[in-house]
C-alpha cells in the first residue's frame, strides 16, 4: 500500500540560472505527481511538497544532483498530495520576500553573516544557562503565533515578511540589542534572512533554531519550550507535535479557546481569523477589519 508524506526543505546557494532550475523542477515534480509549492531564486530553493514516499525520495535524489542542493536538510511530516490544491513552481527575486535583497549575500556555504544555528537541545541549554538574557523572537507572520509560539516570545506586528524591516527600524526592539536573541520560524528559512537583518542593525548576539520549529517539535514536542500547535501553509493548517499541546488561540467573537482559522467573508481577502465551533458561521458573513476600512475609504472617496 502506497504511503503519502509531506516534505519541507530549503537550500541557500547561488543559482546562476533560476529560470532553468524552475523549468527543471516543474518537469520533475509533474512527472512524479507531486503537489505543493516550490520557489526558486538567485539565492536558492525553498519547497513544501506532498506525494507518495517513493516519489518524494526520487524527487529528492534528483534535486540533490544540483551542486548547491546536495546537503538538503529535509523535514518529513504526515500529509499527502491532497493537502495542496495543485503544484506551483515559481521564480522570485528573493527566496524569502523581506524586500532587502541588497542586504543578503549567499555563497557556497549558505547565507553570509547569519545567526548561529542552534540544535534543539542547544536552544534549551542556552536558555538554562542565561535565563532572562535570552529572548525568543518570532520570525513568522503575527497571526501564526496566535496558536503556537515559544514560551515568552516576542511577536512583532507583521502581516507579511515585508513588515519586518519596518518593525526592526522602528526602534521598538532596540532595548534587546544587549540580549541573546533566538529567532525562529516554521522550517528555518525565514530566520536565515531575519537574523542577517537583525545583525545588520546592531543586534549582535543573534541565533536561529536549526530546522525551525519543526525540528524542535520533532525532538521535544510541547514538553520543552514550545507551546501549542504549529500553523502550516497547506490544507491541514494546524500541525500537532503531540497530544498534549495547549490551545493558545482565542475566538475572534467570544474569546473561547480555539485553533480553527477561517478566511474573511470577502472572497478576495485571504486574511485568517480564529473562530470557535459556536461562531464558525460568523466568518461566512463578516469581513475583517482591513476590508471594513477599505470599504469605508471607497465610500468616502465616492462622496467627495
Amino acid at each position: 500500500m502506497a504511503v503519502d508524506k509531506i516534505i519541507l526543505f530549503y537550500a541557500f546557494a547561488p543559482v546562476a540560472d533560476p529560470t532553468a532550475v524552475r523549468l527543471w523542477q516543474t518537469a520533475l515534480a509533474e512527472k512524479l505527481h507531486l503537489t505543493g509549492r516550490v520557489i526558486v531564486a538567485p539565492q536558492g530553493i525553498n519547497a513544501t511538497l506532498g506525494g507518495r514516499v517513493e516519489d518524494l525520495k526520487q524527487y529528492l535524489k534528483t534535486t540533490r544532483q544540483y551542486p548547491g542542493f546536495r546537503a538538503l536538510d529535509v523535514k518529513w511530516s504526515e500529509g499527502s498530495a491532497r493537502d495542496f490544491p495543485r503544484l506551483s513552481v515559481k521564480e522570485r527575486p528573493e527566496l524569502v520576500a523581506f524586500g532587502a535583497p541588497e542586504e543578503i549575500v549567499v555563497d557556497a556555504n549558505g547565507v553570509v553573516n547569519g545567526g548561529r544555528h542552534l540544535a534543539p537541545q542547544e536552544v534549551n541549554d542556552l536558555v538554562e544557562a542565561l535565563g532572562e538574557d535570552v529572548v525568543f523572537f518570532d520570525g513568522r507572520n503575527a497571526f501564526e503565533a496566535q496558536i503556537g509560539k515559544f514560551d515568552g516570545a516576542i511577536v512583532p506586528d507583521t502581516r507579511t515578511t515585508h513588515d519586518f524591516i519596518r518593525e526592526l527600524d522602528s526602534g521598538k526592539y532596540d532595548h534587546l540589542k544587549d540580549k541573546h536573541i533566538i529567532s525562529y520560524c516554521t522550517g528555518g528559512v525565514r530566520c536565515e534572512i531575519l537574523s542577517v537583518l537583525m545583525k545588520n542593525r546592531g543586534f549582535d548576539n543573534v541565533y536561529q533554531v536549526a530546522g525551525g520549529i519543526v525540528r524542535y517539535g520533532e525532538q521535544f514536542g510541547t514538553k520543552g519550550l514550545w507551546k501549542g500547535p504549529l500553523y502550516v501553509f497547506d490544507r491541514r493548517m494546524v500541525h500537532h507535535f503531540d497530544g498534549e499541546s495547549l490551545t493558545l488561540g482565542r475566538c475572534t467573537v467570544c474569546e473561547a479557546p480555539t485553533e480553527q482559522f477561517l478566511n474573511c467573508a470577502d472572497p478576495g481577502c485571504k486574511r485568517l481569523r480564529l473562530y470557535c465551533g459556536d461562531h464558525a458561521e460568523v466568518a461566512q458573513t463578516t469581513v475583517c477589519a482591513d476590508c471594513t476600512e477599505r470599504s469605508a475609504n471607497v465610500t468616502y472617496l465616492k462622496q467627495q
